[in-house]
């Protein structure tokens, strides 16, 4: 018998998989510990005028199925009329059976606005009407949309430079509950070999109320302004390693390195490694004695259409997989911060599913301090969020680690109605842990599971990331 698309039973193929979702999994709230969402807009409840300003606009996932679909860039990025562009979208739409876009698509309209009609040329024109009279009405703003989701705890990304003065105005926000708190993402401090680097150090000189003519000067703004986002509620960092490097190095050449870059000099790539390495070692120490968590994402290739990255910028759907030998000099890297006094919990994120056994056993080569998934292999990332990447981190998970002790799923977004991932990703955790049961490879201890699937979607990233008492940032 043919199931019905996205029925209650979506990706469900068993009865214990119906169970283990419908008691443990389906209610339990969100903690979204990495996103890309604007902490502005989330202050001003942003309204969306229409569909394609809530779905399409910064959305790269979709521009790149619309190019692949022959679209042309006016229709995506360029000065199109929104409903154009949203019906060059609803005509892509129907021609990405088998990609995650289509599910996300379709479960985006179902849980959001009540649309059950699959989305196509001749079905976009009723669509747009019923989901814009929707969003320009009350409760579909940013944050409704967020509450609407459950999202208990919001981590956006930001740069050291950054004033994080929408995160403190949403502190003082009486009738919002969810928290949202940034992450400490200081990518553009390590491009030492890039035009973009002495610029940034000056911006962060400025910020820091500090002088930085040196490498020690320069690592003191950052550890103050480490401990100016811990003070508004920051608990995790982010680094992307797009491709993870390791040198030994001293403090006397990593200075020497920093002052070559900041005289105008072009660094060499082995000198480039050990400033990356050395400035990495002392963040990482940083972030334990903070109690923070640590995110490492690695092998992006960033950037990869020259033409239209000086047309349109970063971002905007021309990076793919990276590839290369992680396993030694993340295994140093590692080592070196354990070694000068001790890892902070930390995740580690690749874009190549063929990095994940790599990842998974370093993880448990690292594993100590009494603290429960200290070391935890991320969740499938970017162009590994769909059906097959989040089952096979699982399974390698499951395999080489502990899945009872994953934090699961978060959004990678900078769209509010992404939170259906997480609906999703649940889906697909309580259908693989019931192929198992009914498989005979797990026990029917619905107890034992329940725990199991209320970890891995909620509980465990809160007990895993010590956010403070919402209270605590009352100011």
């Amino acid at each position: 018998m043919v199931k019905p698309f996205l029925d209650e039973n979506f990706l469900l193929s068993s009865e214990t998989a119906v169970m283990l979702y419908e008691k443990y999994a389906k209610d339990m709230s969100i903690i979204d510990y990495h996103c890309h969402l604007s902490p502005k807009e989330i202050l001003e409840n942003k309204s969306f005028k229409n569909l394609t300003e809530a779905w399409l606009y910064g959305d790269h996932y979709k521009w790149r199925m619309m190019r692949a679909n022959g679209v042309e860039e006016r229709f995506i990025t360029g000065d199109a009329d929104d409903y154009d562009k949203f019906m060059a979208w609803a005509r892509t739409v129907p021609n990405m059976i088998g990609n995650p876009l289509y599910a996300w698509t379709h479960l985006e309209l179902q849980r959001f606005f009540g649309v059950h009609e699959l989305l196509n040329e001749e079905s976009a024109p009723s669509i747009w009407e019923k989901v814009n009279r929707q969003l320009q009405g009350e409760g579909f703003g940013a944050r409704d949309l967020i509450t609407k989701s459950k999202v208990e705890v919001v981590c956006t990304t930001d740069d050291p430079c950054d004033s994080l003065e929408y995160h403190l105005a949403i502190q003082e926000l009486e009738d919002f509950q969810t928290q949202v708190l940034p992450s400490f993402r200081p990518d553009k401090g390590f491009e030492i070999a890039r035009s973009t680097f002495v610029p940034w150090v000056r911006r962060l000189e400025e910020v820091s109320e500090s002088v930085i003519s040196d490498y020690g000067q320069f690592l003191k703004a950052l550890e103050q302004r480490a401990r100016y986002f811990h003070e508004i509620g920051c608990r995790v960092s982010d680094h992307a390693l797009d491709s993870v490097v390791f040198a030994e190095t001293t403090l006397e050449e990593a200075s020497a390195i920093f002052a070559k870059a900041m005289s105008g000099e072009q660094v060499t790539t082995g000198e480039e490694a050990k400033y990356k390495t050395y400035t990495l070692v002392f963040l990482g120490k940083l972030y334990a004695e903070l109690d923070w968590a640590m995110q490492y994402h690695i092998h992006a290739l960033r950037n990869n259409n020259t033409a239209s990255f000086r047309t349109l910028g970063p971002d905007t759907g021309y990076d793919a997989v990276n590839d290369g030998p992680i396993a030694n000099a993340l295994v140093g890297l590692l080592d070196a911060i354990e070694l000068e006094g001790g890892l902070p919990r930390t995740i580690l994120y690749s874009l190549n599913p063929n990095d994940y056994h790599v990842i998974a056993s370093v993880a448990g080569s690292f594993q100590s301090g009494g603290v429960r998934g200290k070391i935890q292999f991320g969740t499938a990332w970017w162009f590994n969020d769909h059906k097959e990447g989040m089952l096979e981190q699982m399974k390698v998970l499951s395999n080489l680690g502990m899945l009872s002790c994953f934090i699961g799923m978060l959004t990678d977004s900078r769209s509010f109605l992404s939170y259906t991932r997480h609906e999703y990703f649940r889906r697909l955790l309580c259908d693989l842990v019931g192929t198992w049961v009914e498989e005979g490879e797990a026990p029917m201890d619905e107890v034992l599971l329940g725990r199991l699937i209320r970890g891995i979607c909620y509980e465990n990233a809160t007990t895993y990331f010590k956010f403070p008492a919402t209270a605590a940032l009352k100011r």
